[in-house]
């Protein structure tokens, strides 16, 4: 079928001067009668895919020659779609009265319109593929039907639910549903609730919610906990006795205190030539077989979800927390990776090894920290303390080498959220980032990277980890936006990551710093795994991979298969040829999963942390503005992580401008400013945790400048009136 549907678009494309029925097309390519049944259905699936289109007269015509884009469609909040179409660089601007019935995420067929500015604007004509989605929202009981309002931003439409179909859900409830019809854009959706998770505030409805509406794996199946026990009880001393065994070497952990799934263990010593760095990685290759129902369920999951008070993991937990789990005083299996350097941290030769380890200590990184910070040895470090103090030493050499090849170190805040035992938030903050999380990062750096460059230079089909450079365009916004605020910053068309890195540097310590970190994160592409080695441009390297979290990321597991199927640096040729097929589907997937857990935990700790602030209305608070917008500004809370919006309607002292160009509000009377990165004090006026929102009110005023010249900027009126209700 494939086969066939390629030399239908190859002679369409290269050979047929005009669109052509179908038997004009069948009698063109000389398709015998005996085909034409399975030639005419070949066609069909490709007009149903979008590469064909079914003209006036039943003619058939390439897509892309009858300006018809096929895409999945991006529905931003605001309610406007933008297309994006594998293989072309510009997505296509979507007016909202131009969607039709799709919803965010669809598979659509889209006729070009137009251009406005610079882009190419459309009209959905066709629904290709829903996606399959759960929507998530709160019910209510209408007077004659009733309806599902949903909680996503990107879904604009309430969902209507006949009676039937409603679950005897009660009104207010948190409820799941799936889209069952919708075919006119005038009237709404119709659904059906499948699940009915719980009240708002209720204990567990807030993660549960987000577990729904990402579609994430909560249960682990029957027969993959099954199969993980047997597993777990596979080891042998025929096994055993086969590894290098390294239960001698001073070998410890250094994870989270509350962590139980320990994937990686280290060890440094000195050499004669400078230092040797052993990073042991759990080895669940050895209990998890390619092609089993468990291999199968941990690829589905593609890596655990971390969210606040829970994980959602890859693996059960017999292995993801015990036998895999590199323990304390245990004998563990491990994957090693041995690699010398120099005495200024330069990589000069590295090897691989299937090996039995025996952690000496359970670290955790404040505990390390307090260590380096006073020197004091604590009877849980007495083992370690010497091979401590020369990893602190390796750990310096390799993030000096790092940083001055233009590596890029994005230092943001990372929210830090304390929870009692029912879920509640007890205390909001920041995680501090220690020596000892740098630590771990340089060695664990070094190990991907070796491992990348190790298969590279034999030429095999490989995972790797990359990172694009980012588009010239987005850089010239960015810089243009730098500007703006002050700041230089030179594009040209083959820039390097140091100078991203010497910027970096340059507005340290500012107080626009993280809001500079986050704008130039968002204006680079995002690190993908995929076969093609185009090196990874954040971190300054040619060769990357991941290889060190094995238990909690699937991509590092098939690595960990891949390495090990090099026999004399090729790959058997029975495997050699199915190989690039693997390392597709796994790259392409894991990605997308990758994607979708990092959504789900942003959301879930935003969840965690507007429930706390809702015990807080009235209560003020410093914090920094992270955002202007012609109607406000948003504010984060200092040492809190958590951002909400002023509006311009809740400050009655003077009508402001809004300086677009300078990203800030002026005063036209008191010359007030409110600028990105400035410092104010806010209080809590008021937290919507169905929308996920809250609202601040301006307690202390930022400092005073000249007012604008008159003419500049865009008048915001201050309304004092009621507000309607939202």
């Amino acid at each position: 079928m494939k086969q066939d549907a390629k030399k239908i678009i190859d002679f369409i494309r290269e050979k047929s001067a005009h669109p052509m029925k179908i038997k004009e097309l069948a009698k063109a390519l000389a398709i015998p009668n005996a085909e034409y049944r399975y030639f005419r259905q070949a066609v069909k699936d490709l007009i149903d895919a979008g590469e064909l289109v079914r003209l006036k007269r039943g003619r058939i015509g390439l897509a892309v020659e009858m300006d018809i884009r096929v895409g999945k469609i991006s529905i931003t909040r605001s309610g406007v779609g933008y297309l994006i179409v594998e293989g072309e660089e510009e997505d296509i601007y979507i007016p909202e009265v131009r969607l039709h019935t799709a919803l965010d995420g669809d598979t659509v067929m889209v006729r070009l319109t137009g251009r406005i500015v610079d882009r190419s604007t459309g009209a959905v004509i066709k629904i290709v593929e829903r996606a399959k989605r759960n929507i998530v929202g709160v019910f209510h009981k209408g007077r004659n039907f009733n309806f599902v309002v949903p909680d996503s931003k990107r879904l604009h439409r309430d969902m209507y639910i006949p009676t039937k179909d409603s679950l005897s859900a009660q009104d207010g409830e948190k409820v799941v549903v799936v889209l069952t019809h919708w075919d006119d854009p005038h009237l709404n959706p119709e659904g059906k609730i499948t699940e009915r998770i719980g009240f708002p505030g209720k204990p567990g409805v807030d993660m549960l919610t987000v577990i729904k509406s990402y579609d994430l794996p909560e249960e682990f199946p029957d027969d993959v906990l099954s199969q993980a026990e047997i597993a777990s009880a596979k080891l042998t001393d025929e096994e055993l006795n086969r590894r290098r065994d390294l239960t001698r070497q001073c070998v410890y952990t250094i994870d989270p205190a509350d962590a139980k799934d320990h994937d990686d263990a280290i060890s440094v010593e000195k050499t004669v030539d400078g230092f040797r760095l052993s990073v042991h990685i759990a080895d669940v290759s050895y209990f998890v077989d390619d092609g089993t129902a468990l291999d199968k369920e941990a690829f589905r999951r593609g890596n655990s979800v971390y969210l606040p008070g829970m994980v959602i993991p890859m693996l059960p937990e017999v292995l993801s927390n015990d036998v895999c789990s590199l323990k304390v005083n245990r004998r563990r299996l491990a994957h090693s990776a041995i690699i010398d350097f120099d005495k200024t941290g330069k990589a000069l030769q590295w090897f691989f090894a299937d090996t039995v380890i025996k952690s000496r200590a359970k670290l955790a990184y404040e505990e390390v920290q307090e260590f380096f910070d006073t020197g004091v040895v604590t009877p849980k470090l007495k083992k370690v303390a010497d091979n401590l103090r020369i990893a602190r030493h390796l750990a310096l050499l390799l993030n000096k080498r790092r940083f001055a090849d233009g590596s890029l170190d994005f230092d943001l805040p990372e929210s830090k959220i304390i929870l009692n035992k029912k879920g509640e938030v007890l205390e909001l903050g920041h995680k501090v980032r220690l020596e000892s999380h740098r630590l771990v990062e340089e060695f664990m750096l070094a190990v991907n990277k070796a491992v990348a460059l190790e298969v590279f230079r034999a030429g095999q089909a490989f995972l790797y980890r990359v990172h694009d450079k980012p588009d010239l365009e987005k850089i010239q916004e960015f810089s243009s936006l730098m500007q703006r605020l002050g700041y230089t910053f030179p594009v040209s068309p083959n820039m390097r990551p140091i100078a991203f890195a010497k910027f970096l540097e340059k507005v340290k310590d500012v107080p626009e710093e993280d809001f500079i970190n986050e704008l130039m994160l968002r204006s680079m592409k995002k690190a993908v795994y995929q076969r093609q080695n185009i090196g990874h441009f954040g971190l300054a390297f040619h060769h990357y991979t991941h290889f060190t979290s094995p238990i909690r990321r699937y991509p590092d597991l098939i690595v960990h298969r891949l390495l090990r199927k090099m026999k004399n640096g090729r790959y058997p040729a029975s495997f050699a040829r199915r190989a690039t097929t693997l390392i597709d589907s796994v790259g392409r997937h894991c990605s997308d999963t990758e994607r979708v857990a990092e959504s789900a935990e942003r959301d879930a700790i935003k969840v965690k942390q507007l429930s706390y602030m809702g015990r807080h209305l009235g209560d003020h608070f410093p914090g920094v503005i992270s955002g202007v917008m012609p109607h406000g500004f948003f504010v984060r809370l200092d040492n809190m992580g958590v951002e909400g919006m002023v509006r311009m309607s809740s400050i009655d002292d003077d009508y402001y401008r809004f300086d677009a160009k300078r990203y800030r509000m002026v005063g036209s009377r008191t010359g007030r400013v409110f600028q990105l990165g400035g410092k104010v004090k806010v209080g809590i006026l008021r937290v919507d945790t169905v929308a996920n929102e809250m609202d601040l009110y301006l307690v202390s005023p930022p400092r005073k400048e000249a007012p604008p010249k008159k003419g500049k900027g865009k008048p915001v009126r201050r309304d004092k009136r009621k507000k309607k209700k939202r």
